[in-house]
């Protein structure tokens, strides 16, 4: 798309510019002036000078001698040297005693050269830089260096502009936008039976899926003008600036109505006004404004209003409500089907070589989002290119996966052969618990080459298809699952190690949920103890419960992985000859496939 650029530099560029300019004239080339006819020479030069009659004036001070030669267009100086001679040779030399030779400038001339004379100067060029830049951007709008003026960037349709058809794996989103185009391009048939188009459209979702895209998109299949901005362009250090940007974006969008306005992380100014004192009185202003644009006495025929979002959440109520947000399109991370078409999307861009599997792929990237499989895919094209091919491979895919996950491979990470066997061990006994177990995810791979990650190891499980809900019975499996690699640790070494610190960790967080937030608690019941806020960051979990009640959380949290600690040592110790066999193939191998741990499993 082509975009229309506002000026790159501000006035206050050129201003700062010409003030610099002159403060280094000032500081180096002002002293210079005063002092560029004086040469220094030594202390042997002047006494031969005085020895062949050769100086005309002298000027004897406390800390050196200044004297000129007969023509007195010269002026030298030496330092002061111990010469009780010196008065009795320059008397016999001819020369003359002076008491200034040189003249000092007035104090008020060296004020006026030093300072006022600049900053006229500075002045003038000022009023001339004003007057060129107010000419060529507008006269008087130009003025207080663009303050309140939007600096959205407006984009017109052109041949290379983002269709629905480079959006890959969110179709329920591509559908409820394809109304909104439609809209754009045929409204009679809408105001015929008498509907009106949502004024506005809130996308929300994680990081990476997709909502920027999306939002251009739609103005590349609607072929209007489309605004850009990001909502923390609004928000200045005046209070006043963000509410004129907002209207001076509406009044411009009105003008190329039937068209597009897009905010990009609109929470910046779009936080629930909670009332308090000393809050950001500039950017309650922006939001007030906005809500205006939106629904106030004047419609804004013509102009959709796209929003985007990680935090729904933390939206003013007022924006949300029907008549300004009217419509909230979910851009969630794509299953499995999705990923395979993003994949496919983006592999189009590099070469391959050879049969790719992308659905095998696609089952890999589990949880990934758009952004990350474009990562991906990019991971195996450098790949291919720092191994000297043409093309990317199969290979080169699913290392790019083990990169985006745990980072590169360590090359100069050294175990010793103890602490390799350990971890041999540790990453089996995740593989081997998992594999025991009814409900969990066949394993994929196996590794203990470290990673740039800090892992030191790891094993890939792999969901043969989409999941969407999970039984009591598999998250438990999946606690003893993560406990199996400290409990391998235990069975074949009889001690631990920090190996499985992050494991603790998830093992952890799981059992928690499972009791304050999932209801699997026989205590509690279906009631929750736990609330999430920013599900599309993380989600941050805080307890909402008495003190009391938080204890008794932590005793059944502390009893429930204890009891799948205990269930993953009786599965290792069942299986104790194949847990020697697999740790002893992984050390000698340091990677296996999960054909090849079944095969000795099963063998």
């Amino acid at each position: 798309m082509n975009t229309v650029k506002s000026p790159k530099k501000p006035l206050i560029f050129y201003y700062l510019l010409v003030m610099v300019a002159l403060i280094l004239f000032n500081a180096l080339l002002m002293p210079n002036i005063s002092e560029m006819r004086i040469q220094e020479v030594d202390y042997g030069t002047f006494i031969s000078m005085t020895e062949n009659q050769e100086i005309g004036e002298v000027e004897i001070q406390s800390n050196r001698i200044l004297f000129t030669d007969k023509e007195g267009k010269q002026v030298y100086e030496t330092g002061l040297m111990d010469d009780p001679n010196r008065t009795e040779r320059l008397y016999e030399s001819g020369a003359k005693f002076s008491g200034e030779i040189i003249e000092e400038m007035s104090p008020l001339l060296n004020i006026f050269l030093s300072w006022v004379l600049p900053v006229l100067i500075f002045v003038l060029l000022g009023q001339l830089l004003t007057r060129k830049l107010m000419k060529s951007s507008g006269g008087a709008n130009s003025m207080m260096f663009n303050m309140g003026k939007s600096n959205a960037k407006v984009y017109v349709q052109s041949s290379d502009g983002i269709k629905f058809a480079d959006v890959a794996g969110e179709d329920e989103a591509k559908e409820n936008l394809a109304e909104i185009v439609d809209y754009l391009h045929t409204p009679e048939k809408y105001k015929e039976i008498g509907a009106q188009m949502p004024k506005g459209i809130l996308l929300v979702g994680p990081p990476g899926t997709g909502k920027t895209m999306l939002a251009k998109a739609v103005a590349g299949e609607a072929n209007v003008p489309f605004f850009s901005m990001s909502g923390s362009e609004f928000v200045e250090m005046f209070v006043g600036m963000g509410a004129s940007k907002v209207r001076d974006l509406f009044k411009q969008a009105k003008e190329k109505a039937p068209c597009i306005v897009f905010i990009d992380e609109i929470d910046a100014i779009g936080k629930k006004r909670d009332g308090q004192m000393g809050g950001n009185d500039e950017r309650e202003q922006t939001l007030n404004q906005l809500l205006t644009e939106m629904d106030g006495f004047e419609g804004n025929n013509g102009v959709i209003i796209l929003a985007a979002t990680n935090r729904p959440e933390s939206l003013d109520p007022a924006l949300t409500r029907p008549g300004r947000f009217d419509r909230r399109v979910p851009v969630e991370l794509p299953d499995l089907k999705g990923r395979e078409e993003i994949l496919k999307v983006h592999a189009k861009k590099i070469k391959i070589e050879g049969p790719v599997d992308f659905e095998k792929v696609a089952r890999m990237a589990s949880g990934a989002s758009g952004a990350e499989l474009a990562n991906i895919v990019n991971e195996a094209a450098l790949r291919a290119v720092r191994d000297g091919r043409k093309g990317a491979t199969q290979a080169d895919l699913e290392e790019s996966i083990e990169v985006v996950i745990a980072g590169y491979q360590k090359k100069n990470a050294i175990l010793t052969a103890e602490e390799k066997r350990i971890v041999s061990a540790h990453e089996i006994g995740h593989a081997l618990v998992a594999a025991k177990q009814t409900n969990s995810a066949p394993v994929q791979k196996i590794t203990i080459i470290p990673r740039t990650s800090g892992a030191l190891g790891y094993t890939m499980q792999v969901e043969e298809g989409n999941h969407y809900l999970m039984s009591k019975e598999e998250i438990e499996n999946k606690i003893a699952t993560f406990t199996g690699g400290r409990a391998a640790e235990e069975v074949m070494f009889g001690s631990v190690t920090t190996g499985a610190a992050n494991d603790i960790e998830q093992a952890t967080k799981l059992a928690r949920a499972m009791i304050a937030r999932y209801g699997m608690s026989e205590e509690f019941d279906m009631v929750a103890m736990e609330n999430v806020t920013n599900q599309y960051l993380g989600g941050d979990a805080s307890l909402a419960c008495s003190a009391e009640t938080q204890t008794r959380i932590d005793k059944q949290v502390v009893e429930l992985v204890k009891k799948q600690h205990e269930k993953a040592i009786r599965i290792l110790m069942d299986n104790r000859v194949k847990l020697n066999e697999l740790t002893e193939y992984l050390y000698q191998r340091e990677t296996i496939t999960g054909e090849e741990f079944m095969q000795i499993l099963n063998g």
